[in-house]
């Protein structure tokens, strides 16, 4: 028995040399594999690069305004002349002197009677005295004119009225802008197709946005809201005539296209 017993512990038993073989090849396998995963390559991912949303600015032409034609200059009426007074001269003619008294004494012979006859004397006629007036001329009554009023006390100057905002257009030969307004937006925003917009916009002298409003809407109440937000938040260059800055009014047409890349 004891011999047996010796010769069963100095040979192994097959099973579990399968064990140790197969426990082995776990542990060859395992570091094989991480020596594998040690040395690969990690693959190099490229960024993915969207493209700008293009915004379009369609420039609507306005029909030019009728010239209003001139008013007539009214002719200027002549100050009536003062009439002419004729000085007229009464002439006096002079009286010719009354002739003498002629007294006829008849002589009378000397009669033998005592008592001459005396006839009595016939009294010349009276001389007619003409006088001549020339014709007169009377002159109208010249109106007298009452004196002026006093003048009335001088207002002080009205302060100038604000120039009236001029209506122009926006690029080329019109107004320019200094920070142009640039809406965010998603496809998902457009809902899948094009969008266009008007907004009307007033800006004072110094080409700061005074007012913004839809004129046309794109049909989606948040797009509109985004569009308005960018035009306030933008800014227009001075608009000057003959070196002198106006307010403006303008209309501003958009045009809201897909992304391809979404």
């Amino acid at each position: 028995m004891s011999q047996s017993s010796a010769l069963n512990m100095q040979t192994p038993n097959p099973m579990k040399k399968k064990i140790i073989t197969a426990l082995i090849a776990v542990v060859v396998g395992h570091m094989g594999v991480l020596w594998a995963v040690g040395h690969m390559k990690t693959p190099e991912l490229k960024p993915i690069e969207k493209e700008p949303l293009k915004v379009r600015f369609v420039k609507i032409q306005e029909p030019p305004k009728p010239i209003p034609p001139k008013p007539k200059a009214e002719p200027k009426k002549e100050k009536p002349k003062p009439k002419e007074v004729k000085k007229v001269e009464i002439v006096k003619k002079q009286l010719p002197p009354p002739p003498k008294k002629v007294e006829k004494v008849q002589q009378v012979k000397k009669a033998e009677t005592p008592k001459p006859v005396v006839k009595p004397v016939e009294a010349p006629p009276k001389p007619t005295v003409s006088t001549t007036i020339s014709e007169t001329k009377v002159a109208k009554p010249v109106p007298v004119t009452p004196p002026p009023a006093p003048p009335a006390p001088v207002a002080p100057p009205a302060p100038p009225a604000p120039p009236s905002p001029k209506n122009v257009s926006i690029g080329g030969s019109g107004v320019q802008w200094s920070r142009s307004p640039k809406p965010s937006y998603s496809n998902g925003d457009l809902e899948g197709q094009t969008r266009t917009a008007v907004v009307y916009i007033e800006a004072n002298e110094k080409g700061v946005i005074t007012s913004a409003r839809m004129t046309r809407s794109t049909g989606i109440a948040d797009l509109d809201e985004k569009i308005l937000r960018a035009v306030r938040n933008s800014k227009f260059k001075p608009y000057k005539e003959n070196g002198v800055a106006y307010p403006i009014k303008a209309n501003l047409p958009l045009e809201l296209t897909l992304n391809p890349r979404g």
